[in-house]
Parts: structure tokens; C-alpha cells; sequence
């Protein structure tokens, strides 16, 4: 069971989702989009809170607003965190996080801790929280399937890409030769190497002239 939450609306059209527990929350560090950002309470336990970026972006790039979304369903889903105030919230992208096997179910590194970032929240905004739950949505999805299915769309994706990335080079490799071709045609043309007809015609003497002479 994952659920499922909209961020406020003027922060865009943004889907922020969490585990069930912490068996949800394996399947979800196994199987997610490069898109994702996780968020954690720092050093207490929590829910693992995702958000879905759009294509292109970065966690550098998130809206403050969309930030504060995520960071405060994260503290009010986490027991000792939601009764605290000024706790921190890390958060980095899908990518960075790395599990081994001698981890607990649930329980996840960073392959790089300079790409986690950290955020304060100084105490639970009712508000916020409240409208965030409003929109929560329980579904049961195969987070198996949705990825190989993601899969397979960035790679029909980066084949049309390979594709329209030949017929551009292909159409400017003939382009080049249709202009070398051109440029060929006018050092043959210029006038300085050019003959006229009447030069030719001056130059070569004329049937007559030549019985004339042989007379």
C-alpha cells in the first residue's frame, strides 16, 4: 500500500507518496524513478516520504513551497519527530541511496553525502498537514511492474531520440556536400578562366580559310 498526496497548487503538479511501513518502504527504495527525492527526519525514526520531480529537475530547483510540503508530512509522520519542535529533514535524490545487505528492512546510506541535503523544521504547521491529508489517496500498485514499464518508455524514448539525432546529422552531412558541391561548380565558373565563343571562334580558323590556305 502506498499513499499518495498533492502538493499545494500553486507549487505545480506535484505527487508526494510514502510506504505503509517499512516493507512498503523497501519496495519503494528498490523500485523507484531517477525523478524521486526522498525526505527522512534526521536521526529519529519516520516514514520515507518521496517526491516525483519533473524531468530536469533537481533538488536544487524545488520551490520552497513544494519543500515545506514534503518536510512537514515528514516530521507529522514521525513519532518522536511530530511531538518535538526545530527537528531536521534530510533529503536527497532516488539515486543516492544505497542499501546493502546487511541493512535492516527499511533502512538506508548515501553513496554520496554531499548530495543530501538538510532542511529545519521548527515546528508542525496544522495547516499544511491538514490539506495535505485531504488529498491522500491509498493505492496498491506492482512498484515492480511500474518500473520496468518506466524502463521501457525512456527506452523507446532514446531510441526516437538516436533516430531523430541520425536523420539531423545525415541531413546536414548532405547539406555540406550540396554546398562543396557548389562552391566546386563556381571556382569552375569564374570569369577570369571562362572563353567566350567569339574568342573560340577567333582562335580557330574556318573551313574556307583552311582550303584557302592549302590552295
Amino acid at each position: 500500500m502506498v499513499f499518495y498526496f498533492k502538493a499545494r497548487p500553486e507549487a505545480g503538479d506535484y505527487t508526494i507518496f510514502m510506504g505503509l511501513d517499512k516493507y512498503e518502504n523497501e519496495e519503494l527504495i528498490k523500485y523507484g524513478f531517477p525523478e524521486d527525492v526522498w525526505f527522512h527526519v534526521d536521526k529519529m525514526s519516520s516514514a520515507h516520504v518521496y517526491v516525483r520531480l519533473h524531468k530536469g529537475q533537481t533538488i536544487d530547483s524545488m520551490s520552497e513551497g513544494l519543500l515545506e510540503d514534503c518536510a512537514q508530512l515528514v516530521k507529522a509522520n514521525s513519532i518522536q519527530g511530530n511531538k518535538v519542535n526545530n527537528v531536521d529533514v534530510v533529503y536527497t535524490p532516488w539515486s543516492n541511496l544505497k542499501k546493502t545487505a546487511s541493512m535492516d528492512v527499511g533502512q538506508v546510506g548515501f553513496y554520496n553525502s554531499k548530495m543530501v541535503r538538510t532542511v529545519k523544521v521548527e515546528k508542525r504547521i496544522n495547516e499544511i498537514v491538514n490539506r495535505l491529508n485531504k488529498t491522500k489517496v491509498e493505492r496498491t500498485l506492482d512498484l515492480k511492474a511500474e518500473r520496468e514499464a518506466y524502463n521501457q518508455a525512456e527506452k523507446a524514448d532514446r531510441k526516437l531520440q538516436q533516430r531523430d539525432k541520425k536523420r539531423r546529422e545525415d541531413m546536414d552531412r548532405l547539406e555540406k556536400e550540396k554546398q562543396a558541391e557548389i562552391r566546386s561548380y563556381k571556382g569552375l565558373m569564374v570569369a577570369e578562366k571562362m572563353t567566350s565563343n567569339k574568342e573560340i571562334a577567333s582562335a580557330n580558323k574556318s573551313l574556307q580559310e583552311l582550303e584557302d590556305d592549302f590552295m
